[in-house]
Parts: structure tokens; C-alpha cells; sequence
């Protein structure tokens, strides 16, 4: 299909627009603003995109759902670029079906999911795919866009079978450039009032082109993805991990956790909440659930005891895995509890950061025409300067409530562990 053809399915009647802070306009045609009308796209606007952040950062209240309108627009915006440059192998419908996902990748979240990843619930992306496929209003609003319904699925979830196409808008919409990433960490930094993620999109989507079916850089251009890596680097060190957003997570894991492991809660359920329907969780009558009454009033858990997260550290092998890490807290809250009668067990709470990676698969396009992966081109980002950017954001912690004095944790780590 020619490329003109292709453009004017990305222009043509685009008459409806949302206004955004961040990208400021945001068009779309009806078809298209049919799925965001859809109970399963309006639900993302009562979830937060950044969960108990706002505790730290006040302004951080925005939600998925302007979150999934921004990846929707640099998705738009990635196609425009493209096909002003160059042959792409694209069909309307493909360029529907991306667009849709882009839309759509997030609606198998549910509240604070990133306190849940230790937890063995499906993937969100899994979640998001069956509700494309299965709930009649969304397929339909789907279907009436232009778009596929299998294809839009596949795109969102990588378990899934995939022609050529759906796996070039695959890595489009997941990979080191992906409009996902570009929209969080532009709008998470701003909601924050903090400049560690501003990203210069406009300069960035100019520049990438389609090679092999993936999305490279010309090698005069690759420090911006150096940029969007420091980035992320800066955004987890300062908001995503800052000990209060890391306090906060770890008292809703911990309450989450206990449920589940004593048959309070079933996975199931936490499936399709929004924020308003998690935090009625606290109204139960199981104590633990104080825990999410405490993150709701910002009643954070201090950090009694910090130290660097060690491969072979005696703390870090004690509590590596959820099962282990109850016996470990239980260890130091029997101990501690003598020195403090009205410590409740599940105020003791281990929380050891999950792994994450600083690694980008992308092409290098070199001035004489050949390629060369990202980290062999990067000096700040090369495979193991990027391991030690991340090592060295991992913090293991013990929060308790304050009244828990930390040269009392102090000393019974150093005898228990």
C-alpha cells in the first residue's frame, strides 16, 4: 500500500481532540474516540498511574487513562514520522489495530500493580488481550474503528501469535523507544514537578527510522537514547523508589500479601478494582488491611534499617522470596516485640526492590552505513556500566512504624541474619 494511503487513515477526519497538559492536543476521529468511551478505557481514569507517589509528590494524582491517551498520541505521531521517510510494510487496518492498542495496552491494570509483581497474578498485558477479546462493548468499539480485534490483542500481549505486521507494532509499542515509555516519563515528571524525565520527543521521533522491522537510531542521534535511559535512571532513584513511595508499596504489598496467603482475598478480585473500589478493602475486618487505611491518611512507615542490595547477603537470602520473607519479618518482630508489647506483627515489613535493567536493544545505524547494537556504541550505557546503574538502585529496607527505634532493628539484624 502507498504511503499517502496510509497517511490519510492517521489524518483524515481526526475532528475530536483532548486537551493535554503534556502534548496539548490530542486528535482522534469518532472510531477511534468510541474505544476511549468504553467502560474499559473511562475505568483507567480512576487509577492512578503512579499508585501512592502522591504521598511524596502531591501533584502525582494523574492517572492511566491520560497516561494511555499520551501513548496513543506518540504511537500517531511514530507512524506519521516514519512514513514520511520511508516505504513501511503497513495496511490501514494494522495502523488501526496499533493505534487501538496503544489505547488499550493498559486496561488489565488494576490499583497499586507495581506493589503486586512479586505476587503470581497474570500479566497485565494477558489481562488486557481477554478483555479484548471477550467483553462485547470493547470489540465491538474495536471493530467499528477499523482495527482487529486479534490483532490489537496480539500487539498488547507477546504470548500470542503474530504475522509480520502485529510483531513490528509488538516492539513498536514495547521496546527501549517505545511510546509507552516516552509518554510515562515525560508525564510522570511532570505531575511530580521534577525535570530528571523530560524527554525531547519531537527530536526523537524525527529521527528514528524502521530497520529490520525494529526501530533504530542514526548514530547521530544515539545519545538520545542515552537521555531516555539517564532518565529512567533519575526517575526510579527520585520518585519511583524514594523511600516513601518504596515505604507505602511495601505496606500495600504486606497487606495484600497476608490476605491472600490467609484466604482473606482471592487474586481474582483484585483483578478489576479501580482506586475507589481498593481502598473499601480497608473497612474489612482483618488488621492488616490498616496497613492500606495507614498509606490512604499518608501515615508512611519509616525506613529502620537500609543497607545496598547484596547477590549473597545474608538478609537478601533469608528473605529473597515472598515465603521466606514472612518467616524473616515474623524472626525479627518476635524480637523486637519484647522491646515494644504493641508492635503488630505485619508492622514489620521487608522490602527488597525488584530487579530491573538499564540494557536497550536497539540498532545503531553507523555513518558508513553498517549497525552496531546500543551498548557496544554507548560508553555511559554499555552492558556492565548499565548492571551497576541499576545495582546501585537497589535498597534493601525494613520499615516499621515509628515509634520502633532503629538501633533496635539495627541489632537484631546483625544477630538474626
Amino acid at each position: 500500500m502507498n504511503n499517502s494511503s496510509l497517511m490519510n487513515a492517521l489524518t483524515e477526519d481526526f475532528t475530536h481532540a483532548f486537551r493535554d497538559p503534556i502534548w496539548k492536543n490530542i486528535p482522534l476521529d469518532d472510531k477511534l474516540k468510541g474505544i476511549v468511551m468504553t467502560r474499559q478505557m473511562q475505568k483507567l481514569d480512576r487509577i492512578r498511574q503512579n499508585g501512592p507517589t502522591c504521598h511524596v509528590y502531591p501533584g502525582a494524582v494523574h492517572t492511566r487513562f491520560s497516561h494511555s491517551l499520551g501513548v496513543y498520541r506518540i504511537g500517531r505521531e511514530l507512524l506519521l514520522n516514519l512514513l514520511t521517510r520511508q516505504q513501511c510494510p503497513f495496511t490501514v487496518k494494522g495502523e488501526r489495530s496499533f493505534l487501538a492498542a496503544c489505547l488499550l495496552h493498559d486496561i488489565g491494570h488494576f490499583p497499586y500493580a507495581h506493589s503486586l509483581k512479586e505476587i503470581k497474578i497474570r500479566e497485565h498485558e494477558e489481562i488486557a488481550a481477554e478483555q479484548i477479546l471477550t467483553d462485547k462493548e470493547l470489540s465491538e468499539a474495536i471493530l467499528l474503528s477499523g482495527a482487529d480485534i486479534n490483532m490489537v490483542a496480539a500487539i498488547i500481549d507477546k504470548t500470542r501469535e503474530a504475522d509480520r505486521e502485529t510483531e513490528i507494532y509488538r516492539n513498536f509499542l514495547s521496546g527501549a523507544l517505545d511510546p509507552d515509555k516516552l509518554d510515562y516519563l515525560n508525564r510522570d515528571a511532570f505531575f511530580a514537578g521534577v525535570p530528571y524525565g523530560i524527554q525531547d520527543n519531537d527530536h526523537i521521533l524525527s529521527s528514528v527510522v524502521l530497520y529490520n522491522d525494529r526501530l533504530a537510531l542514526p548514530y547521530s542521534n544515539y545519545q538520545s537514547l542515552e537521555n531516555i535511559l539517564f532518565s529512567k535512571y533519575l526517575m526510579y532513584k527520585n520518585v519511583y523508589w524514594h523511600k516513601g513511595t518504596r515505604s507505602a508499596t511495601a505496606m500495600i504489598k504486606k497487606a495484600l500479601l497476608s490476605a491472600l496467603r490467609e484466604g482473606v482475598l482471592k487474586k481474582e478480585e483484585l483483578i478489576m478494582l479501580d482506586d475507589f473500589q481498593f481502598q473499601g478493602l480497608e473497612n474489612k475486618d482483618y488488621p492488616p488491611f490498616g496497613l492500606i487505611r495507614d498509606v490512604a491518611n499518608g501515615r508512611l512507615f519509616k525506613a529502620s534499617f537500609t543497607k545496598q542490595w547484596e547477590k549473597y547477603g545474608a538478609l537478601e537470602r533469608a528473605a529473597g522470596d515472598i515465603e521466606k520473607r514472612f518467616e524473616a519479618e515474623d524472626r525479627i518482630y518476635l524480637m523486637v516485640k519484647k522491646q515494644y508489647p504493641q508492635l503488630e506483627r505485619h508492622e514489620v515489613i521487608i522490602d527488597i526492590p525488584e530487579p530491573i535493567s538499564f540494557e536497550a536493544d536497539v540498532e545503531i545505524i553507523m555513518e558508513d552505513g553498517t549497525t552496531k547494537p546500543f551498548s557496544e556504541v554507548s560508553s555511559l550505557f554499555s552492558k556492565d556500566i548499565g548492571k551497576q546503574f541499576a545495582s546501585s538502585l537497589r535498597v534493601v529496607s525494613i520499615f516499621t512504624p515509628d515509634f520502633v527505634s532503629k538501633e533496635s532493628i539495627e541489632k537484631v539484624v546483625c544477630n538474626a541474619f
